[in-house]
């Protein structure tokens, strides 16, 4: 029914050597990194810092999707231009984080599950009137001894897919996004078992509930050893077993695979999507949907004042251009 609405979006979104920024961070979230520069978190200050990234120059030449949280979906600049609406002028497909965050699943061990289901349907039909273009949802998986449990792997899945043709039915393009957390001290061997599973789990619902490869973009996390592992799996590794589980599992018919950043700094994540990228031609585009990897130079040029708003979006732009060179395997650590 909304097939020209989807192919549309997907189409701005697929566009090689651009990826996806991740602003979606919750009042909470982005109130823990402005603690970090001792910015107040309130409307105002979060404000201004969105408006920031929405009226960076030149942002689009690298950027082409965004994903906002709720509250700036409603915010104006000082002239009552909404902040989608600035994205949008640029060329950037604004998009909106509709998930409610994770509780505990019951019975399993310290396992976490989304919520968000529930009114799902009238809320993205709510965003799509004020500008969202495309949707994320984001479930989480640990990795330990006993952890994920077929209960987790098995209900994340579920409520991705459900989530996912929910999307498709109001015409809005779903970011699918299985994020394997990297905490613990667990080899890049074991993620990558873990991965397999999940994605095998993930595409079978996708199937069951009838959501059109075509028209998602998936997130998933790259394939490394547990962060408290020394050393941590240099590029080399990492963008081998990345792929490898990735050709098992992920059908040729997705077009884009944009990798979150999920605790890597932003140089080693420029550095891994580089390397993968350099492993030659595969059936989807290998794009990044970062936000901290983003953000964090960013954020601290900005330190909450108006003064270094330039040098602040100085960063940004310098950290999307070199991600950007990542997408087509031409980055090179020296251009730090």
């Amino acid at each position: 029914m909304f097939y020209e609405e989807l192919s549309s979006t997907m189409e701005q979104i697929l566009q090689e050597g651009k990826g996806i920024l991740a602003a979606d961070e919750s009042n909470n979230t982005i109130g823990k990194r402005f603690a970090t520069i001792n910015v107040e978190n309130n409307e105002k200050n979060r404000r201004d810092y969105r408006l920031l990234l929405a009226t960076t120059p030149d942002l689009e030449q690298y950027i082409n999707g965004v994903i906002l949280f709720e509250e700036t979906l409603m915010q104006k600049d000082d002239q009552g231009t909404s902040i989608v609406e600035l994205f949008a002028k640029k060329g950037i497909v604004p998009g909106i984080k509709v998930d409610k965050g994770l509780v505990e699943l019951a019975n399993a061990e310290h396992e976490q599950v989304t919520q968000g289901l529930d009114g799902l349907t009238e809320r993205l039909t709510h965003y799509k009137e004020l500008g969202a273009k495309f949707a994320k949802w984001r479930n989480v998986y640990s990795i330990s001894e006993t952890t994920p449990s077929l209960a987790a792997i098995k209900s994340g899945a579920e409520n991705l897919a459900r989530y996912a043709a929910s999307c498709q039915s109001v015409g809005i393009v779903p970011i699918v996004e299985p994020e394997v957390l990297m905490d613990g001290d667990h080899s890049i061997e074991h993620c990558a078992e873990v991965s397999e599973l999940i994605l095998h789990e993930l595409f079978h619902a996708l199937f069951i509930h009838q959501v059109d490869l075509e028209h998602i973009i998936l997130k998933p996390s790259m394939v490394t050893s547990g962060k408290a592992t020394k050393p941590f799996s240099d590029p080399e590794d990492v963008a081998d077993f990345t792929i490898s589980v990735f050709r098992n599992n992920v059908p040729a018919a997705v077009p884009t695979i944009n990798f979150l950043s999920g605790g890597q700094t932003p140089e080693q994540a420029t550095t891994n999507l580089n390397a993968m990228n350099l492993i030659g031609h595969q059936p989807w585009l290998l794009s990044f949907s970062f936000g901290r990897a983003l953000q964090e130079d960013c954020l601290k040029a900005w330190g909450g004042k108006k003064e270094n708003v330039a040098a602040a979006q100085d960063a940004l732009l310098k950290r999307a251009r070199l991600n950007s060179l990542a997408c087509v395997g031409e980055y090179q650590n020296d251009m730090e």
